[in-house]
């Protein structure tokens, strides 16, 4: 990525300096309108927040029958029934697996520590399953699940919602195709003032739904959220880190948790490259973003926005007289707008600012193209290991205030 070909790089700039903004900004869909030729029975395993909103998105796919849910928590499994009144609620996942007939497909939205074994149960049942990051929460259980999900002809997806995305996609064809060139610096955040603690009215529960405030069981905030955003950098640049550095401390929840409620990581490449992480349950500036710096200019990106900063000496190309632009601070900001093109004919290229479904949709929506119709998995069993790789390592590089290796093992490709 950092020698990036420059026959490639010539191509790039040749084919975007006059074709307009197809070129650069491709239709991706966004509308939400998959419809399948016939029906597809799934059910999703975990209904807490994650799980329910996993419901939410699947009812709007047409010809997704959500035929069951399963949740080990009363109140949830009940929270979960109210949203699909039709799906038959478990208590127990196995008991699931062996009742529901005709099912095709789970969707896996446990705790992390709770995958493994789910998800194993499932492939040897003959369903696809789309499992939720991270994958897992050890070295062992990432093992398990890769040789798992080898030994099946099932779909198996990481829910990795950075490479379905539309915008990240748009961003990813800039960075690949050698808009910003070499990469200089890495860099995402995790903002959000919240808690992380769930009550509990009965206080047998209490631990099973805090799980990740549970230091034997939680990667803390870089391992459980991180995972997502590592991801992203591993898609963009084809990189992986090969050692951690971290460090956290309580700075808000000062309730007895041993989990830190903010954290810092640098991860270290192996030519040298770096990338800076922190994630904080105590502050909401900023947000949730990643940002690749590279030698021609820098892409930032939000989830639902993204942008593209272009350094002085970068040569300027026909599509952007028509490109949106925002101004931040002393920079100012081409908008990365998927479906540009369409949307600039109507005049309406502001309108295209954002996305008009949450990131978890596209996801969702690629995992179901895969199964129905033989799309390719956007997110590996194999990718995913190698996302939990990184997000193992930097949870105990903060747990214990120092460098980690990441483990090669899980890394290793082919």
């Amino acid at each position: 990525m950092d020698n990036m070909n420059e026959t490639t790089r010539r191509t790039f700039l040749r084919q975007s300096g006059g074709a307009g903004l197809l070129a650069l900004m491709p239709t991706f869909g966004l509308a939400g309108s998959l419809v399948l030729d016939s029906e597809l029975k799934v059910a999703v395993i975990g209904v807490g927040r994650q799980g329910r909103s996993i419901l939410a998105e699947l009812l709007k796919i047409d010809g997704v029958e959500i035929s069951a849910i399963c949740d080990t928590d009363e109140g949830r499994l009940a929270s979960g029934s109210r949203r699909v009144a039709d799906a038959k609620g478990y208590p127990d996942h196995v008991a699931l697996l062996e009742s529901e007939r005709g099912l095709q497909a789970v969707f896996v939205a446990t705790p992390t520590h709770l995958h493994r074994q789910i998800a194993e149960d499932a492939l040897a049942a003959g369903l696809h399953v789309y499992c939720e990051s991270p994958l897992a929460s050890t070295a062992e259980d990432c093992l398990a699940l890769l040789a798992a999900a080898g030994r099946s002809d099932r779909v198996f997806q990481t829910g990795m919602q950075g490479r379905s995305n539309p915008i990240y996609k748009l961003a990813h064809s800039f960075v690949r195709s050698g808009a910003i060139r070499d990469l200089v610096s890495l860099g995402a955040q995790y903002h959000k003032k919240t808690s992380w603690r769930t009550p509990a009215s009965d206080p047998a529960r209490e631990k099973a739904l805090n799980w990740r405030l549970d230091p034997e069981v939680s990667m803390g905030l870089v391992g459980e959220l991180g995972t997502q955003q590592f991801d992203v950098v591993h898609w963009f640049s084809g990189l992986y880190p090969i050692k951690v550095a971290g460090a956290g401390s309580i700075r808000l929840h000062d309730d007895g948790r041993e989990v830190k409620d903010t954290a810092s990581c640098m991860l270290t490449f192996e030519d040298g490259l770096q990338m800076s992480y922190e994630a904080t349950l105590a502050n909401s500036f900023g947000g949730q973003f990643e940002q690749i710096a590279g030698t021609m200019g820098t892409i930032k990106l939000a989830w639902t926005a993204g942008w593209l900063f272009k350094e002085a000496d970068a040569l300027t190309q026909g599509w952007e007289v028509y490109a949106n632009r925002q101004q931040f601070h002393n920079e100012e900001g081409i908008t990365l707008i998927a479906d540009a093109t369409q949307l600039a004919k109507q005049g309406k290229l502001k309108e295209g600012v954002g996305l008009p479904q949450p990131p978890l949709y596209y996801a969702l929506e690629d995992f179901v193209k895969s199964v129905t119709q033989g799309a390719p998995v956007v997110c590996s069993a194999e990718e995913g290991v190698r996302a939990a790789a990184v997000g193992i390592a930097a949870g105990r590089a903060v747990a214990q205030g120092a460098e980690v290796e990441v483990d090669p093992a899980l890394l290793r490709r082919g």
